[in-house]
């Protein structure tokens, strides 16, 4: 029993050992502690970005990178809504010439008849420089130190951080000029080149001309359509009236690219090692990509040379009140670090950003009644677990459309005829969208009730925005029309109860789509047993993404589900998709309904380039009329994105059109400091607890071991 004494203080020393809970520090936190307490912005991502070149560029993902590293001439303006475009590395908004055949000016108010050409005057900002890079590093002499590697140099190479010497230089008009260029380069394949040949002056040409040149030719070779005026003037003609050329120097696409980099990244055995442009991008932007690790990480730095810019000192008239002007006039960008780590799971992901070491998230489907609930009246609300945290609810719905089509080439459902129209609307009626967004989008979507969402001009709000042929106005509300609605439209259409009259059975109708997995299958069932409402049997046809499109192009799928994301905020993105002279099957255009109708044409054609006032708020909702009316898509849903912030991430506003938003965002470091010491107190008493019943259970054994001992000693 000697022995006893030593065993309790053999324990108490363990406890001892162990930090107290008060002063415990945070044992899970994945980030380094020096970091903890600095402007950090902590984001993930679950694919890495396949483009990081601008000229090639065009999804979210990579959008998200390259938005804050880019700088087009002009931006969205932050806080006004309807969006506003503002300069961005441009001096001030562009000087914009109608020109005759001849390329004399017309005289303002000229008719858009007379309007051949339109000339885009743009000055930009002295003083913007390129953040430091190899492609730009020279030495004494000025020649530049690595345009020219010998292959046991590259060899030798392994990442971009291997160049021991970057350098900047300052932003020219001639780097604008370089980009077109890039844009209209064949090989790079830019996806925005069959839009752009329509419009810039001698892009197809140059096109045709650099063909078979390699890219670092292109300095060299000229556009007709775009000129250097000066060190910090150029200009863009284009073909016609097109308003809307605009917004597209809002796009990364018409980012300013130094000829270096290509003369740099197109050496032989770099592409090799991963150092090209769409790994190690260049730009002006507020950020610098400083780690490209797409297994673990990607990293942002602020940029060391970023020009001169500020928090904006105006909005919208609640913007004060909700605390969006407090940075008003402040230098940007006020983060230093983005850390984007990679995370392919949602619930890993949740976990970390309840603990606080996210920032935001979005909500997955198997957390959302966590986070959210719904009140009476339909609308979302944060949870009270939620709420204690003080995590900040922010939802937008997106400038998006998704729809079912018809193919209008179809013997069946296409056409014009009354008989084909009806049958159309039928379907939409029954096609419960609002039960679909219910189900499977967990009510985070509008129904859409026309061509064009919410916070696009042209959209018409209440009474005057429903569809008719689908919807019913009541009480101040919006509701479907009865599914003995839509059977009678069937029976017009010559489809009572839903029998085909040439086969005497059940009208069979195919439907296209690239979902192919499991986890595709209630979605499918659902959209069988909409159309059975009708008694129409609905035969899904699954296949991959090629063979989808493949089907779209030749006109080999009868219905189809695509959506649409807005390129810029007017209506002509969006009804351009109904467009006759766009239609895919014809013309390979975006009009995959293959939708003809010459009145909508017409009005398409005289609207399209109409500055925006009464008359085209008209055509516009004239063409909504007769989309709905013909239904050559059953009008989806918008989507409605839900995104959580924590208390401490500020100057949080929707805004669905700016790429470059993370220059705006402001980190409370403190607060976050504090609720993550907070909330991540480590808890040591079942630690103890388990030390305890271990020496309890060795008790007994060690008895028998003195016991033994004892027994052998006599």
């Amino acid at each position: 029993m000697q022995a006893y004494p030593a065993l309790f203080l053999f324990y108490v020393s363990l406890i001892a050992l162990l930090p107290s809970t008060a002063s415990a520090t945070q044992l899970n936190n994945p980030y380094t502690e020096d970091e903890g307490n600095r402007s950090v912005l902590y984001e993930s991502f679950t694919e890495r970005p396949k483009h990081l070149d601008p000229a090639v560029a065009y999804s979210s993902n990579e959008y998200a990178i390259i938005g804050q590293i880019y700088e087009p001439p002009f931006q969205y303006h932050y806080l006004k809504r309807p969006y506003q475009l503002i300069p961005a590395t441009a001096s001030k908004m562009p000087e914009i010439h109608y020109l005759n055949a001849n390329g004399e000016p017309l005289a303002q108010g000229a008719k858009d008849s007379d309007i051949i050409f339109t000339d885009y005057i743009i000055d930009i900002k002295p003083n913007t420089h390129y953040q430091p890079h190899p492609a730009l590093a020279k030495n004494s002499a000025g020649d530049y130190l690595y345009h020219q590697l010998s292959a046991e140099k590259i060899d030798a190479l392994h990442s971009l951080a291997d160049f021991k010497n970057t350098d900047s230089r300052e932003l020219i008009a001639d780097d604008y000029i370089y980009q077109i260029k890039r844009l209209a380069y064949p090989k790079l394949q830019s996806p925005i080149a069959e839009v752009m040949k329509n419009y810039i002056v001698g892009f197809d040409e140059f096109a045709k001309q650099t063909a078979d040149v390699p890219i670092t030719a292109l300095k060299n070779q000229p556009l007709t359509g775009v000129e250097v005026l000066n060190r910090y003037s150029y200009r863009i003609r284009i073909k016609g009236k097109y308003p809307q050329f605009l917004f597209w120097l809002a796009m990364p696409f018409f980012s300013p690219m130094p000829w270096e980099a290509d003369a740099f990244y197109s050496q032989a055995g770099l592409a090799d090692k991963n150092i090209t442009l769409d790994w190690f991008p260049i730009g002006t932007g507020a950020y610098f990509l400083a780690e490209n690790n797409p297994n673990r990480r990607m990293i942002l730095l602020k940029n060391p040379l970023f020009h001169s810019e500020t928090y904006p000192s105006e909005g919208e008239a609640d913007d004060l009140a909700k605390g969006l002007l407090q940075d008003a006039g402040k230098p940007l960008p006020f983060i230093d670090k983005v850390v984007f780590m990679l995370e392919k799971e949602t619930i890993p992901y949740w976990s970390k950003f309840l603990q606080g070491y996210y920032d935001l998230s979005g909500i997955a489907s198997d957390s959302f009644d966590q986070a959210i609930q719904f009140t009476g009246s339909g609308g979302a609300r944060l949870t009270e677990a939620m709420q204690e945290k003080g995590i900040q609810l922010q939802t937008a719905v997106t400038t998006s459309n998704y729809y079912l089509g018809f193919n209008m080439l179809d013997a069946t459902v296409g056409g014009s005829s009354e008989s084909a129209r009806k049958l159309r609307q039928a379907i939409a009626i029954a096609v419960d969208f609002e039960e679909y967004i219910a189900i499977f989008m967990n009510g985070r979507g509008v129904t859409a009730q026309g061509v064009l969402p919410p916070a696009i001009y042209g959209f018409a709000e209440g009474q005057a925005g429903i569809n008719p042929y689908v919807y019913h106005w009541k009480d101040g509300k919006v509701q479907r029309k009865a599914i003995s609605d839509a059977k009678q439209l069937l029976t017009e259409a010559g489809y009572q109860g839903g029998i085909d009259p040439k086969t005497k059975e059940s009208l069979i109708l195919y439907f296209d789509t690239t979902a192919v997995s499991v986890d595709d299958r209630p979605r499918m069932n659902w959209y069988r047993k909409q159309f059975e409402k009708l008694g129409i049997k609905l035969v899904v046809r699954a296949t991959d993404y090629n063979r989808f499109q493949e089907k779209l192009r030749i006109g080999n799928a009868q219905l189809f589900f695509l959506g649409w994301n807005v390129d810029y905020p007017d209506p002509e993105n969006f009804l351009f998709l109904l467009y006759g002279p766009h239609s895919k099957v014809k013309y390979g255009g975006e009009n995959s309904s293959n939708y003809q109708n010459p009145e909508f044409d017409r009005l398409f054609e005289q609207m399209r380039n109409m500055d925006n006032g009464e008359q085209r708020y008209q055509l516009i909702q004239q063409l909504q009329e007769i989309v709905r009316h013909d239904a050559p898509w059953l009008l989806g849903f918008h989507p409605k994105n839900f995104a959580l912030y924590h208390g401490w991430y500020k100057n949080l506003k929707p805004n669905l059109m700016a790429n470059n938003q993370l220059k705006y965002t402001h980190i409370d470091t403190a607060s976050r400091a504090e609720k993550r010491q907070q909330w991540n107190q480590p808890l040591f008493w079942p630690l103890l607890v388990g030390l305890g019943v271990f020496v309890l259970l060795l008790i007994p054994a060690i008895k028998a071991y003195y016991r033994r001992t004892h027994k052998t000693d006599l």
